[in-house]
Order: C-alpha cells, then structure tokens, then sequence
C-alpha cells in the first residue's frame, strides 16, 4: 500500500501531543499566571469578591483623577436591575468589589459595562494628568478579573473588611492624608458603611464625595454577614483565598 494511503496506527508516535514549550494561552503581561473567570454556577442569592487590576501604564489608582475617574464609571451599573456594586474599595494598583447578579450572564454584562466605562474615563485622566491633549489610548484592564463567590456569612463578613480595609493590608494607612485624619479609607465605600463596630473620625478632604454603590438586597450582604459582628475600622484583614 502506498506510504500516502497507509492507515496511521491508533497508538503510534507522530511527533504531535503532550507538553510543549509556549503551548497553551499566552500569560498576561507581567504576571506569572492570568486570573480567570470563575465559571461555577451564579445563584442570585450568592454575591461576589470580584477584583480587578489594572496595568503599570495606568499608574497608581490612589490619586484624585483616577478616584473620580472610576467614581464616574461606577454610576454605568445603577441602570441596571440585576447587577449590583455594593461595596468597593481602591489600592494602588487594583480594585476591590462586592457585587450581587442575578446570574452569571448578569455578571459578566455588568463587569463589562464597568470596565469599558473605567478604562474610558481613566484614560481621560491619565491625558489630563501627564498635560496631554488627547485621551490615553490602550489596555487598561490586561486580565479576566477574578471572582470569589461568597456563600456563608461568616465568609461575607470576612469579605466585607477585607474589601473596605484593604488600605491597611497595604499599608495605605501610614501615608498622607490618611496617617492623621482618616479611621476609614477615603478611596473606598466605608464611608457610607452602616456595619462598622466603631466609626471614628473621618474628616473628608475639600471637596470630597464618596464613592457611591448600591444597598444589597440579598440576605447574606443585609442581615446574614452581622451575625459574626460588626467590622471594626482598624481591623488588618488577613488573605482571603488566594489573593
């Protein structure tokens, strides 16, 4: 039988398969490995821990055009019915949020909505900042965010601090503004927060408006999460999964 037509043995080596070097989707800039979507069922009842971050040319977050910026693009998700920002909270180089969908599709159509509306306005902010006549033009977002899905309240309560209290995680809290006039992060939404153990003093700069989300409506993110007590302002949150 000729070579061309002969039939390939089931089992037998053709130089194809297994591992290979550069195989597989290429990984995000400057990360050892890209976050991805988390695609386990969505209950409607079930809020997320959803982080994104941004790249190194957008440069750090914790400024008043960027904090506005994404201020601004937060108001995209209050058209919508079944998607919800309810708390969030901004580090230098990532943001925090808390969020209720009524499914997955509901979360993703949100998430995306958000991003391109932060990524617009961040541009703008970033030409403004470096004197520029024209909006910055590029990636912002360079990965899938990532979702942790909230199922207990003692799991939700622990989110909500980790989330308004990132500051103190990094140690935003020992500088500027912060280190002799704030108990409560500025660049978060602790500020409307009603859980807090104690509140303490917040002397807003001039000029400030708080970063605006939604009330919750599910039970884990309304009355559940209380059943482990309130969050104090001074808390250090700890790692929360993986991140």
């Amino acid at each position: 039988m000729p070579a061309r037509n002969r039939q390939i043995d089931l089992f037998e080596n053709r130089g194809r398969g297994g591992k290979r070097t550069g195989a597989g989707r290429p990984r995000g800039p400057g990360r050892k490995r890209n976050w991805v979507r988390l695609r386990a069922t969505l209950g409607k009842n079930v809020p997320v821990h959803v982080t994104l971050r941004v790249v190194k040319e957008v440069g750090g977050l914790r400024r008043r055009r960027a904090y506005q910026a994404i201020r601004r693009a937060l108001k995209t998700s209050f058209v919508r019915t079944d998607f919800r920002v309810v708390h969030v909270s901004i580090q230098r180089e990532h943001i925090h949020l808390i969020c209720e969908a009524d499914d997955a599709a509901a979360l993703g159509l949100g998430m995306r909505g958000l991003q391109i509306s932060a990524a617009k306005h961040l541009n703008a902010a970033i030409a403004i900042d470096r004197g520029n006549t024209a909006p910055r033009t590029g990636t912002v977002f360079p990965e899938r965010y990532h979702v942790e899905h909230l199922t207990s309240p003692r799991q939700v309560r622990n989110a909500i601090a980790y989330v308004l209290n990132n500051w103190r995680r990094h140690r935003e809290d020992l500088k500027g503004f912060a280190q002799s006039r704030a108990a409560i992060d500025p660049y978060a939404s602790g500020v409307l927060f009603d859980g807090w153990k104690r509140k303490g003093p917040f002397i807003p700069p001039e000029g400030y408006l708080p970063l605006q989300v939604v009330y919750p409506q599910t039970w884990l993110l309304t009355i559940g999460w209380r059943r482990h007590g309130p969050i104090d302002p001074r808390e250090v949150p700890g790692p929360i999964g993986t991140r």
